[in-house]
């Protein structure tokens, strides 16, 4: 295979290019401080961003100031739609494509250095002008932001023995010349598994954070358990939804491994028994803008991580970047949700959930929507069941709403409508207080809700039954109009 071939981001823009209005480039000055978040956000952010926003093109901006030869690339996952041309799916049933690539998957390999794009250019943390901050054009969010954040770092890391690897993607900001503050959220990633073994040692933990990777990799990175559990790394889930293996590089300066053709790669150690705060330059109180919508806490204390090398690619490197409540972090975090979701409800009621779609007002992560089949009268009260399974597969998620196989799980203007004329609050409403949840979601604090909430991250969980009773459904048979098959002509 010519290497100008093999599959990275690179490649997925140069067909993305060939589709119309899904891609645009500016040549325009931007600046990385707010400024450049700011622009996408009328362009094509989407999800949970303040209004006015949209569903839009991928973004690339070629004009960085402080930058002259980095570009930013935003909103690349920022559309469902999008992500289905870049994987050569239908994007209506993604969900069940990535669960396919969860049991098949195709494990990365290992390529020589020279074969490795990402290290064309090196500079160590010993060189004398060493400043991740002039090296790493990490964007801020909103004029709030504790500092400039790598969004959409996958962090590659192993356990002690090196008997595991995993990849997962956490928020990171730039608080000195070479280092991060992460954040970990406790027992919610692998990395963050291996890194309390590592604590418990009093040893550096080695990693590399590789940015600039195509949409397989970002979304496959995302799973969590249990479709994937400890020991799983989701880079075969990559590596199954392009049918290529992802490429492996060893490190320069740690003992860990790289991905061989991103566009940056940052090397160093999570330091042990270290802490930082998160605003620590700004003192603003606040992280960044986090899915919910909202903008974080700061966190008074993340984990470090000591940088020993930033490499890029020598030809106009890209920075990859996503607004943390955009549509992008609905297609990340949402789609192998509903992958999860579908794994365990086939196996424990095959057949009856047709399909299930995390919608941008929930974030990707709080809220799904689930398509039902019943079959006969035996069947009733199978979809609340799977609504409990839905819990159970994903303890973030806060609201399922459960609709028949004639409803479109992608219009929410469907999906309301059963609830206008489908459903009874006295009956239909099932509540499961006291349950774990996401600490992002600000409701989710003892203030609020003293009776059920003992502690920030727990919730009250909604089921919203939209199904009709199968001993009543042909008193909801929905208008029939005739089907005409060729009813474009009429557009021309």
């Amino acid at each position: 295979m010519a290497k100008k071939d093999v599959y990275d981001l690179r490649k997925v823009l140069d067909e993305l290019k060939q589709e119309p209005g899904q891609y645009h480039e500016t040549d325009v000055e931007v600046d990385p401080d707010a400024e450049l978040s700011g622009v996408y956000r009328y362009i094509g952010a989407g999800g949970t961003v303040e209004r006015p926003t949209q569903e839009g093109p991928a973004m690339m901006f070629n004009n960085v100031k402080g930058f002259p030869d980095t570009r930013v690339l935003m909103g690349l996952m920022a559309s469902r739609k999008r992500v289905g041309k870049m994987f050569h799916h239908d994007y209506h049933t993604l969900g069940q494509f990535l669960n396919d690539s969860v049991e098949n998957p195709v494990a990365p390999v290992t390529v020589a250095e020279e074969d490795a794009p990402a290290h064309e250019v090196v500079h160590k943390s010993t060189d004398a002008d060493f400043d991740i901050r002039k090296l790493v054009a990490a964007p801020t969010n909103t004029p709030m932001d504790a500092g400039p954040y790598i969004t959409v770092g996958v962090v590659y890391g192993s356990n002690p023995d090196k008997t595991m690897s995993d990849v997962t993607i956490h928020r990171m900001v730039l608080e000195y010349k070479d280092k991060l503050g992460i954040y970990i959220m406790p027992g919610g990633r692998h990395i963050g598994a291996f890194a309390e073994e590592y604590e418990k040692m009093n040893k550096p933990m080695p990693i590399t954070i590789n940015i600039g990777l195509d949409p397989a990799i970002t979304i496959g990175a995302t799973f969590e358990p249990p479709t994937t559990p400890l020991g799983y790394n989701e880079l075969g889930v990559a590596g199954a939804i392009r049918q290529e293996p992802v490429q492996l590089v060893d490190g320069l300066t740690v003992d860990e491994k790289a991905l061989a053709r991103s566009e940056y790669t940052l090397e160093g150690y999570i330091m042990p028994n270290e802490r930082i705060q998160e605003d620590i330059n700004t003192h603003t109180g606040k992280a960044m803008p986090e899915f919910p919508g909202y903008d974080g806490d700061a966190n008074p204390a993340l984990q470090v991580i000591k940088v020993t090398a930033v490499t890029h690619r020598k030809e106009h490197p890209i920075m990859q970047s996503v607004i943390g409540p955009s549509e992008e972090h609905v297609s990340m975090a949402g789609i192998p949700t509903e992958a999860s979701i579908l794994s365990l409800t086939n196996r424990a009621i095959p057949g009856k959930v047709l399909n299930v779609y995390n919608p941008p007002s929930g974030g990707g992560k709080l809220m799904t929507i689930m398509q039902i089949h019943k079959d006969n009268e035996a069947d009733e009260g199978i979809q609340r069941q799977a609504a409990l399974l839905a819990f159970s597969s994903f303890k973030e998620l806060k609201t399922v709403f459960l609709v028949d196989e004639d409803v479109d799980i992608f219009d929410m203007n469907d999906v309301v409508w059963t609830i206008n004329t489908r459903f009874q609050a006295d009956q239909d409403i099932m509540v499961l207080p006291g349950m774990r949840n996401h600490p992002l979601d600000p409701s989710e604090r003892p203030e609020y809700d003293p009776k059920s909430i003992r502690t920030r991250g727990m919730s009250s969980k909604l089921v919203i039954d939209g199904t009709v009773p199968f001993d009543m459904k042909d008193q909801f048979e929905r208008a029939q109009f005739k089907e005409v098959k060729d009813w474009e002509k009429y557009l021309k």
